[in-house]
């Protein structure tokens, strides 16, 4: 910074010279020194009602979180006027969605060096010794791209725990919900090794065991309709929005979905998003590598994601989609609203599932999410144990309206 110019400049605006044009330019001047001189600007002759846009005041906040002196640049609430700075992942993706590319790499350095960020991930072996922790996993999945080489096997490590922690939670229980929902007893005369149905084939010629062979006989062979199991099968589709708000939410709907597509019973697919889109359904047999697929952090386009995935709607009435998001949408609002509602028209099972940060906490919309439940679509503010059996509902066809209600209700 030009430190002579600047004084220059701020004399020059103190003694009245402001224009339309240059009010832009004050403001700017006002970002960089912090809300601390905020009074200074607002006694400044001819910027009467001086104020920042929206988008300023999140800037403000965003970078007030490192570089205010009364913080100690902290992630904690500021003193004084300032308002309470944002958890670090929502900081994190406000930043990217905020600045210029070149500035956000500015600001997370600086933000790793006051936070003891850079130690943690410059340094592989202090990671080894670290547990398991969502939260920070979704920060370092934030800062993946400024992770140094020697690093990054180590930071694969951290993130493979935390993917086979929560695998180990909801895995056994996803299939067993799957399974007992889906109804696979139609089957086929035509013979195939790759539909034979083992189970039903063996209680069906359990009269048929041999005792001097010690094994049974089947005197007929039962075959999966081919029919069920491809045209047939249930579509689950995961729109998975990636901004910053949505760390933790990404991580176990990530998970979620790897567990699906690695059932044959159903057609899973993925597509995560924040302005643009990215469909991760081919990186599904590795969750870790799902997850640094992801890029956390950016706006929010909901209502161009959904359109996306329209295009894999073929049997609207064994489709269930599920929307995973803050409901902090950036493009149109009443077009999304307009777009949900077609889809549950059609036949579609929505399903919206709510983000949830800070160890398991809702963070959504909420004007938002009330208007989406009004036109009949569910969502769910839970903790992921929950998913199985909102899954297992859901592939039944049961009411999750009257399901949520209920929820609701223990909830309170």
């Amino acid at each position: 910074m030009d430190r002579k110019k600047f004084q220059n400049d701020f004399r020059y605006y103190q003694k009245g010279n402001i224009f339309m044009d240059d009010k832009e330019r004050v403001k700017r001047w006002r970002l960089i020194l912090g809300n601390d001189s905020s009074q200074q600007f607002e006694q400044m002759e001819g910027m009467e009602g001086f104020y920042l846009s929206e988008e300023q005041m999140l800037m403000d906040q965003a970078l007030a979180a490192i570089y205010n002196n009364s913080s100690g640049g902290s992630f904690g609430g500021g003193g004084g006027k300032n308002p309470s700075s944002p958890m670090i992942s929502k900081w994190l993706g406000d930043v990217r969605s905020l600045f210029d590319k070149e500035l956000v790499t500015i600001i997370q350095t600086d933000a790793m060096e006051k936070c003891g960020l850079k130690q943690l991930i410059f340094e592989p072996e202090l990671l080894e010794h670290l547990e398991p922790d969502i939260g920070l996993a979704s920060t370092i999945l934030m800062l993946k791209d400024q992770i140094p080489k020697r690093s990054k096997e180590s930071v694969r490590a951290f993130i493979k725990k935390i993917v086979e922690q929560i695998n180990k939670l909801l895995e056994s229980d996803i299939k067993r919900c799957v399974t007992a929902a889906l109804n696979k007893r139609q089957h086929s005369p035509i013979p195939s090794a790759a539909a034979l149905d083992f189970k039903y084939t063996i209680n069906r010629n359990l009269k048929n065991y041999n005792p001097d062979l010690k094994t049974i006989i089947p005197e007929r062979f039962y075959f999966f309709d081919r029919s069920t199991m491809t045209a047939n099968k249930h579509m689950v589709i995961v729109d998975i929005d990636q901004s910053g708000s949505m760390g933790e939410s990404v991580i176990y709907s990530s998970i979620m979905s790897c567990i699906l597509a690695s059932m044959s019973a159903i057609n899973t697919r993925i597509v995560a998003f924040d302005t643009e889109i990215v469909d991760l359904t081919e990186k599904t047999d590795d969750p870790v590598d799902l997850l640094f697929g992801i890029q956390l952090g950016g706006g929010t386009n909901i209502n161009k994601s959904v359109a996306y995935c329209e295009q894999f709607i073929e049997n609207p009435a064994k489709t269930l989609f599920f929307l995973i998001t803050d409901l902090e949408e950036g493009g149109n609002r009443a077009g999304l609203l307009r777009r949900l509602e077609d889809l549950k028209q059609s036949g579609v099972t929505v399903i919206c599932l709510l983000a949830i940060a800070d160890g398991g906490r809702p963070y959504y919309d909420a004007q938002m999410a009330e208007r989406v439940s009004k036109i009949g679509i569910p969502c769910f503010a839970c903790n992921p144990q929950m998913l199985p059996q909102l899954l297992e509902r859901a592939l039944k066809g049961q009411d999750l309206v009257a399901f949520q209600k209920e929820f609701e209700k223990r909830k309170k």
